[in-house]
């Protein structure tokens, strides 16, 4: 990360001035002055491939700060009720126990904000590549980088401020604001569900088609990355052919596992860092840091730690002891303190068997997992002592990995939270989260309206939104 970041400040200079400017939308309403300077200062307008380049390099604005309100608001974790009652953002407060109102007269929140203004980078770059109306190689990849982290950010803003896609709805329930140019003037109303969705497709294949297969940076897309991200966001919907399909791409090429065996089970953040190389990361993004998700602070409930057989590593390699006598995570793929919500193997490993497992290959299903899982377990004298699972029908096949995707990525950015409500829609995993608070129970049922997080006041007083109902 931090040679990426040596090139971000060498090549900025001029140009985020007008980049700054440009995100005011986003926070404020001095748009006539933003209109001033763009048009009056020509050469602080990123105008050339390495001005484009220098703009998607911001790791500190593309690759970092995107949704973590649905960890707090999970089943995987807990705090204790100091925490819960005095600690934190008032947001945070509130998502915890799922108030109807998380804001209570606070304006702002970062996890709408930050992906807004990812958007808002990549809108100037694709604007400014397609002006050269050019078949250039460079220019074309960057515009599919900058059109990967559009659909990135927009997919991770849909997870919080949108229903859960559904076929049969999507067409009627509300999206997100499609801002897909740089005018600031241009305040779009909310699309629907559907085109939020086309939106975010529709940017991932034309990536896709445009970007290299390797980069000197996995904060940079590859098209890897956006086969994956297409894999995730199928998958999301329910289309678990073409969730297989993309997952096919990315499992094609030579993968390399991680074992767990070489990991320490004594440091705070055994898993390297992005500088340091994990092979199973494809694309690197981390989440917000909320006080919540602190590692002194959060508590991972007994159920999932229970669910860890004894020669499974990641029980040892993700846990710590807390001074408190509670567990917290600290299997991040980030290598720090801040969650890992980007594209990696395991992922796309367990999207793929879990598609399987729905379209009736529980046997192929089960050998995507085992595959996955021998690299997780304990080794005596250099062997594995891991023993294939087997299943006798896709069934069998979908629990077993439903389960193990919850042990293998329990604290994947919001991926939890994501398949909270997709299992709304399956009445056989459709479960009803409870908590008890000082004393008073709290509780989040099936498809409650309260899995979707309301839209930030400044947002509405900006720009009259049609609110979500909570």
């Amino acid at each position: 990360m931090e040679s990426e970041l040596l090139l971000n400040k060498m090549m900025m200079k001029n140009i985020i001035i007008y980049i700054l400017y440009g995100v005011l939308l986003l926070s404020c309403k001095k748009q006539d002055e933003w209109l001033e300077k763009k048009s009056g200062k020509s050469d602080i307008i990123p105008s050339t491939a390495d001005d484009f380049q220098a703009l998607l390099d911001n790791t500190d604005v593309m690759n970092v700060g995107y949704p973590a309100i649905g960890i707090i608001g999970a089943d995987n974790s807990y705090v204790l009720d100091q925490i819960a009652t005095t600690s934190g953002t008032v947001m945070e407060r509130n998502a915890y126990k799922w108030a109807q109102d998380i804001y209570e007269g606070n304006l702002l929140a970062s996890d709408w904000t930050n992906p807004y203004k990812v958007i808002e980078y990549a809108n100037v770059v694709i604007e400014g590549v397609e002006k050269f109306k050019t078949k250039d190689i460079r220019l074309l990849e960057i515009k599919g980088s900058a059109l990967f982290f559009r659909a990135f950010a927009y997919y991770q803003l849909a997870q919080i401020y949108s229903k859960q896609y559904k076929e049969t709805s999507a067409s009627s329930d509300l999206g997100l604001p499609l801002k897909l140019n740089s005018d600031v003037n241009d305040l779009p109303q909310r699309s629907t569900l559907k085109e939020t969705y086309d939106q975010i497709f529709k940017d991932l294949l034309e990536a896709e088609s445009l970007l290299p297969t390797k980069v000197d940076f996995k904060t940079r897309p590859s098209k890897p990355a956006a086969q994956g991200m297409l894999s995730k966001v199928y998958f999301n919907t329910q289309n678990y052919q073409k969730a297989k399909e993309f997952a096919d791409l990315v499992l094609a090429r030579n993968i390399e596992l991680l074992d767990f065996n070489i990991l320490s089970t004594t440091v705070n953040f055994p898993f390297p860092t992005i500088r340091n190389n994990n092979p199973e990361i494809i694309f690197y993004g981390e989440t917000n840091n909320y006080n919540f998700n602190n590692r002194q602070n959060m508590a991972v409930v007994k159920e999932l730690l229970d669910s860890y057989e004894p020669n499974d590593l990641r029980r040892k390699v993700f846990y710590r002891l807390n001074a408190n006598g509670t567990v917290n995570f600290g299997g991040r793929y980030t290598g720090g303190t801040a969650f890992f919500c980007g594209i990696a193997l395991n992922e796309i490993l367990t999207i793929r068997a879990e598609s399987l497992a729905r379209l009736g290959s529980f046997k192929e299903a089960i050998s995507d997992l085992n595959l996955l899982l021998k690299y997780r377990w304990k080794k005596e004298n250099g062997i594995s002592t891991y023993i294939d699972k087997s299943v006798q029908n896709s069934d069998e096949a979908l629990s077993l990995i439903i389960l193990e995707r919850r042990k293998e990525l329990p604290f994947t950015g919001n991926l939890r939270w994501e398949d909270l409500r997709r299992f709304n829609l399956d009445s056989k995993n459709a479960i009803t989260i409870t908590r008890t608070i000082a004393g008073e129970n709290y509780k989040i049922e099936p498809n409650s309206p309260r899995y979707v997080f309301p839209i930030p006041p400044v947002e509405i007083n900006l720009n009259p939104l049609i609110q979500n109902i909570r």
